[in-house]
């Protein structure tokens, strides 16, 4: 949606049905313009429309699919030469389990218990190897942190628990 209000034409894919509805009828409150959704695999629609996208964002979900690199590599086809493909996933460490899994899902509650599984995080080297080999260069990575009273987000060097990778094809 945030990227549909700066007047980009957005396409967002799941494959849960549910979260489709919810975020459609997001769209439809915010009153939303320029953003599609669409149930299908990312490896499906790489298939379907390789190369059509100036900007592809992975956002929190390769921590939650059985193959990651086969995401990768879809986000990678879909991508236009010169396009910016972004991921964001949570690093696999001590600090991440207790922050992820204890914090947010067992004492906060943030997030339903179950909701992870420690050994699908992703270290930001593995997430690098993995665009390198779907012929995508790294170009910046910077570490996502939450401050759960403040309910704020923000970007900083930290990469121990949440980060982002910007690649470009």
């Amino acid at each position: 949606d945030a990227m549909a209000r700066q007047g980009a034409e957005v396409l967002g894919i799941d494959l849960a049905v549910k979260s489709l509805k919810v975020a459609q009828l997001h769209a439809i409150e915010a009153g939303t313009q320029g953003v599609r959704y669409q149930e299908i695999s990312a490896e499906n629609l790489a298939a379907q429309q390789a190369g059509q996208f100036d900007v592809v964002t992975c956002m929190e979900m390769l921590e939650h699919v059985p193959d990651p690199v086969a995401v990768v590599k879809a986000c990678a086809q879909l991508v236009k030469p010169g396009g910016w493909v972004f991921f964001s996933t949570l690093n696999r460490n001590p600090k991440s389990f207790l922050f992820a899994i204890v914090g947010a899902e067992y004492v906060l509650n943030l997030l339903p218990k179950g909701t992870h599984e420690y050994a699908k995080f992703i270290r930001p080297s593995e997430l690098a190897t993995f665009c390198t080999d779907a012929g995508l260069q790294t170009q910046a990575l910077r570490g996502l942190q939450y401050n759960p009273l403040t309910q704020r987000y923000w970007l900083d060097a930290n990469t121990r628990v949440n980060y982002m990778l910007a690649t470009q094809r």
